[in-house]
């Protein structure tokens, strides 16, 4: 007589297992890993009353319901950053980050995430159990519930292990308009801390760079700074996270959107001195360097200063800083004064010095 139990199913081997194109399948394989890595972490995040269902969507309540007057506001994003872990992140929280964050800069309360991945045969299931978890650990702090995915297995060498794409829904109050076409001459332009930290910690990792500081991502989740600056009933016109290109081309999209000029102190932009030294030593710009935990914020200049002292009260604003004004500029030109008392032109960033970094 058989031992093995009616309907028994060889569990995973989360420790030491790889994906393999039966993952992807539909059948049992792919059954096993959503129920065994994916249901279970993200079951966590969902909000009381709502259950962790197995269908082909997410049936939800009316995120309006409590705001009726709000308007829903919609992000996506997709990552394919490598290395897949890096100092002080991993692809896993960047996704939940990157997605919030897009939101937040609206103006929403982030409220429900969808999530996709694109597998590589050979991933170590370990890997994936970390990033999973992280996304989960990301989602719970960040409040925001991943509620529906989908998972897909593509042959070894084609997705360098784990591609990810998230996109997110969110409510954002009455009256509230946000956009890079708002910026007005006379303005403050704020800065919630210093930069460069994600690109350089991404760099590092993948090309095994040592430095004597260890340099860290910044990667963040902003909702909460944000909700604590809308709080201040700031007259904000636009906010934004300077990832990809960072803080240079940020402000050259929004000069070319607003049609108006900027002229920035380069005194008031905090850098770490291990990311100042590191890109000097590798002949990078870290106003060019991407950022993951950061915004930049304009306003009203007569609104500034309580805005600032917000800012500056969060985990996340300790060192912001108004780095510079909004000016009547037609050409749209972005201008630095530096610390030597010149002027530099801080143009749009040429090529890509650092790819795959978000």
């Amino acid at each position: 007589m058989s031992s093995i139990k009616p309907g028994y199913i060889r569990p995973l081997d989360l420790r030491h297992g790889r994906v393999d194109l039966t993952h992807g399948a539909g059948g049992r394989a792919s059954h096993q890993l959503i129920e065994a890595v994916f249901k279970s972490a993200f079951a966590r995040t969902l909000p009381t009353g709502l259950p962790a269902a197995s269908d082909d969507g997410a049936v939800l309540p009316n995120p309006l319901a409590a705001m009726p007057e709000g308007r829903l506001v919609m992000s996506t994003d997709a990552h394919v950053v490598s290395p897949l872990f890096f100092p002080g992140s991993d692809i896993g929280a960047l996704a939940v980050h990157g997605t919030v964050n897009d939101l937040a800069m609206m103006g929403a309360t982030p409220l429900h995430l969808s999530v996709s991945f694109i597998l590589e045969e050979g991933l170590p299931l370990a890997d994936l159990v970390r990033v999973v978890q992280s996304m989960t650990q990301a989602a719970m702090a960040a409040r925001v519930a991943i509620v529906t995915g989908d998972t897909k297995v593509v042959e070894r060498g084609k997705a360098d292990g784990l591609y990810i794409s998230t996109a997110g829904l969110g409510v954002a109050p009455p009256g509230l308009h946000l956009s890079g076409q708002l910026a007005r001459p006379g303005d403050a332009i704020l800065l919630s801390g210093s930069i460069g930290e994600h690109g350089m910690a991404v760099l590092s990792q993948r090309e095994g760079l040592r430095f004597e500081a260890p340099i860290v991502s910044d990667c963040a989740a902003l909702n909460g700074l944000v909700a604590d600056m809308l709080a201040t009933g700031a007259r904000l016109r636009v906010l934004r996270d300077p990832t990809r290109g960072g803080l240079a081309t940020t402000l050259n999209e929004i000069a070319s959107a607003s049609q108006v000029g900027m002229q920035i102190d380069e005194d008031a932009i905090a850098i770490q001195p291990a990311v100042a030294a590191a890109c000097e030593f590798m002949g990078l710009d870290p106003l060019y360097l991407a950022n993951e935990g950061k915004l930049m914020a304009i306003c009203d200049a007569a609104d500034a200063p309580a805005l600032l002292q917000a800012m500056q009260a969060h985990p996340l604003g300790r060192q912001a800083s108004r780095i510079g004004t909004v000016t009547d500029d037609g050409h749209g030109f972005v201008q630095m004064r530096t610390r030597f008392g010149g002027q530099r032109m801080l143009d749009w960033l040429m090529g890509d010095p650092l790819p795959r970094i978000c």
